[in-house]
């Protein structure tokens, strides 16, 4: 799997539900489709927007297996599998690789706060686990802890099917540390939309975003202009991309985007609890802001 670039634009996936609360699954196939329609390079079922806290084990699977069968490898899939259980991480990263996930994306374990070397030992034992390339992600604002950069460097030396890290830090300055240490051992992925071009000028990859969601193409496009080195339109592309991407987090992902989504008509405005939907006022000033996102876009 060494050939597999993880470059551009990878949609961390909604996951649809029906008034009733269950998978939407025909809003996901929905869903799919528009993101290989707008040429994402890849999607991420299964993570925090997936409101993956609120899947069960079979549903998880479950939303793994098709899309698998859905993109049918017209674009990767990395599969979210993190858990603040070792055990469980790595049971859900091994059904994953065996539905048929390109790559796999593990949290830092949350809530329970292990120490650096606690942190080494879980990623580690995961990923000799299976043979499927890993994606670390780190969000310590969600987690409660934060994984070092040195702490990465040792997990990326113990284990060589680690190959990238989303970053999710907000700190392009912990970007540019890692590219600094790690050169081309590890790709760097934006966990932030509206972070994606900084990083990529210190030595970013490409996003796992939210707002591609939304608009695939729109900011698949985005990044690949500033990958491609094209600073001035990769600016204003991004710029005009910045309110939206705000917007998205105006209240708890993925309620904003999943607003939105209901408003094109891809599939309900339905959350699990212990989420909620958007305000009136809040769904309000997103359609305007969109609107607003259009209406210059032209």
């Amino acid at each position: 799997m060494a050939a597999l670039a993880l470059k551009g634009t990878f949609t961390a996936l909604v996951t649809p539900f029906t008034a009733a609360g269950a998978i939407d699954w025909s809003a996901f196939d929905k869903l799919l489709e528009g993101q290989v329609a707008g040429r994402v390079e890849g999607v991420v079922p299964c993570g925090t927007t997936g409101e993956s806290p609120t899947l069960s084990h079979e549903e998880h699977i479950e939303v793994v297996k098709r899309t698998v069968k859905t993109i049918a490898k017209r674009t990767v899939v990395i599969a979210g599998c993190g858990s603040n259980s070792t055990r469980e991480a790595t049971e859900m990263s091994k059904a994953s690789e065996a539905a048929g996930a390109d790559v796999l994306m593990v949290v830092v374990p949350y809530y329970n706060k292990p120490t650096q070397e606690g942190l080494f030992q879980h990623f580690v034992q995961v990923a000799k686990a299976v043979k499927s390339p890993i994606v670390i992600y780190n969000i310590p604002g969600r987690t409660g802890i934060d994984l070092a950069a040195e702490t990465l460097a040792r997990i990326c030396d113990a284990a060589p099917n680690v190959v990238a890290t989303k970053e999710a830090t907000g700190n392009v300055l912990r970007a540019q540390k890692l590219a600094s240490m790690l050169g081309d051992r590890l790709t760097i992925l934006s966990g932030d939309d509206a972070l994606t071009l900084p990083m990529t000028t210190v030595g970013g990859s490409g996003v796992i975003s939210v707002t591609s969601n939304l608009l695939p193409l729109e900011v698949s496009e985005a990044t690949r202009l500033g990958l491609a080195g094209k600073l001035d339109e990769a600016k204003k592309a991004h710029l005009r991309l910045f309110p939206v991407h705000e917007a998205m987090f105006v209240e708890a992902n993925p309620g904003p985007v999943k607003a939105l989504l209901a408003e094109t008509g891809v599939m309900l405005n339905t959350v699990r609890s212990p989420l909620v939907p958007v305000t009136e006022a809040t769904r309000l000033q997103l359609i305007k802001t969109l609107d607003q996102y259009r209406a210059g876009a032209r």
